[in-house]
C-alpha cells in the first residue's frame, strides 16, 4: 500500500462486514420469499455473490432470488465511452416484489438512479432497498440513501475508495487513496 493510501476495511473487516449486512437483510426480510437481491455490474457483483453465500448459509432452505444487472446505457455519462457493458441477468419477475439493490461504493448517487431506471425495464417492484459496502456520505448529488451500510466515511472530492476483491486482486481490502 502507497503512503498516501489508507487502509478503512482489512481482510477481517470485510469479511464480518459482509456477515452482518447478510444478518441484517435476514432481519427485514425473514424468509426472503417475497424479496429478490440484484448486483450492480461490475463491482457489486462481488459484493453481492458473498452476501448471496452468507444468506445461503444462514438460511439453507430457502431458495433466493438472485440476479446481475448491467446500467451502462442507463447512465448519464456514457458518451464519455469509460464504461463497457457487462452482462444483466435476472431470470425472475421483480414484480411487487421487494429489490435489494447491491452495489459496492456510494458516492454520487447517479449510479444508483441509472439502476432505478433500469430496473423498471423488469417490472413494477414492491419498493428498492440499498445495500452498500462503502457509503461516502458527504458527497452526494443525488437524494439517494443506503438501507444497509457496512462503513460510513467522510471524504474529500479529490479522494478514492478503491475495493480490492479476492477474486480480482487477490486479497480483500478498503483502502482511501488521497492526492498528497
Amino acid at each position: 500500500m502507497s503512503s498516501n493510501a489508507k487502509s478503512i476495511l482489512t481482510p477481517q473487516q470485510v469479511d464480518l462486514t459482509i456477515k452482518r449486512l447478510a444478518h441484517q437483510i435476514i432481519e427485514n426480510h425473514l424468509g426472503l420469499e417475497s424479496a429478490v437481491i440484484i448486483g450492480l455490474q461490475p463491482r457489486g457483483v462481488f459484493l453481492s455473490n458473498r452476501i448471496v453465500d452468507e444468506l445461503e448459509q444462514i438460511v439453507p432452505t430457502e431458495k433466493i432470488a438472485y440476479g446481475k444487472l448491467d446500467i451502462t446505457f442507463y447512465r448519464d455519462d456514457i458518451r464519455n465511452n469509460l464504461h463497457v457493458a457487462n452482462e444483466t441477468d435476472i431470470p425472475f419477475s421483480i414484480e411487487k416484489k421487494s429489490v435489494i439493490l447491491i452495489d459496492d461504493v456510494l458516492w454520487t448517487g447517479r449510479t444508483i438512479r441509472a439502476a432505478l431506471d433500469a430496473l423498471l425495464d423488469f417490472g413494477r417492484p414492491s419498493n428498492v432497498e440499498l445495500c452498500v459496502l462503502i457509503d461516502r456520505r458527504f458527497s452526494r448529488q443525488l437524494p439517494i440513501q443506503a438501507n444497509y451500510i457496512g462503513r460510513a466515511i467522510d471524504t474529500y472530492q479529490s479522494q478514492k475508495v478503491k475495493v480490492y476483491w479476492k477474486e480480482n486482486s487477490g486479497h480483500d481490502e478498503v483502502v482511501l487513496l488521497s492526492d498528497d
